[in-house]
């Protein structure tokens, strides 16, 4: 009777695990783009077979922030965290992706704790990564992209220059990750060179930030 529940169970796991394939598996020829920077986030992408190339938009024109192969998964910061996407998923030859909204990520988590785990795991694999980067990348090679979007983005104004942008769209222009562009953001708020008002981004002296950007180079 034990055998036959288990065999049972077994049989409605398969089933489920095939339903989601067919349901919400999605082919993408070589060079179709999945999603692009901008989008709303609301599906992450497992990838079954074939590779797919995450880029960003710099000054310089778009750079490669990572390639990924079969069983690793993108786009769930979006869908967890909330909020637009941060790169460009495309394929880099043909691939199949399962594509998962939240609820049946957060189904598939409590049926099967291990893909949470696995999940987890991979998370924060990257995370180490971007901290290894971030620790071999010099302070100034994080200022220069980040003051340059700021210079050209400057307004005059009676308090002095005012930059209307976001972290967001700041880390977008300049071509660096949420965390490279609030590190150096960091630097210039203690040099004094940049200061918040009103929630807006003010540079006192534009002449002292572009100075910034020379020392840079």
């Amino acid at each position: 009777m034990t055998t036959a529940s288990s065999d049972s169970q077994t049989r409605g796991a398969e089933d489920t695990g095939i339903r989601v394939r067919r349901a919400f598996e999605r082919v993408f020829r070589t060079g179709e783009v999945v999603f692009d920077e901008g989008d709303p986030g609301a599906v992450l992408y497992v990838i079954q077979a074939g590779e797919i190339e995450l880029t960003r938009r710099g000054a310089s024109g778009p750079r490669l922030v990572g390639r990924l192969g079969p069983g690793e998964f993108f786009g769930e910061m979006s869908v967890v965290l909330g909020g637009p996407r941060t790169v460009r998923a495309t394929a880099a030859c043909e691939a199949r992706l399962l594509e998962l909204d939240a609820s049946v990520l957060q189904e598939m988590c409590l049926e099967r704790p291990e893909i949470a785990i696995r999940m987890i795991r991979r998370l924060a694999a990257r995370v180490i990564e971007l901290e290894g980067r971030l620790s071999a990348l010099g302070i100034d090679d994080l200022l220069r992209p980040v003051v340059r979007v700021l210079v050209r983005r400057a307004e005059e104004s009676p308090e002095g220059v005012r930059i209307p942008t976001t972290l967001r769209n700041l880390a977008s222009d300049a071509g660096l990750s949420l965390l490279e562009t609030h590190r150096a953001l960091q630097q210039l708020l203690e040099r004094k060179l940049v200061r918040f008002s009103d929630d807006v981004l003010v540079s006192p002296d534009l002449d002292a930030l572009s100075a910034c950007l020379d020392g840079a180079d």
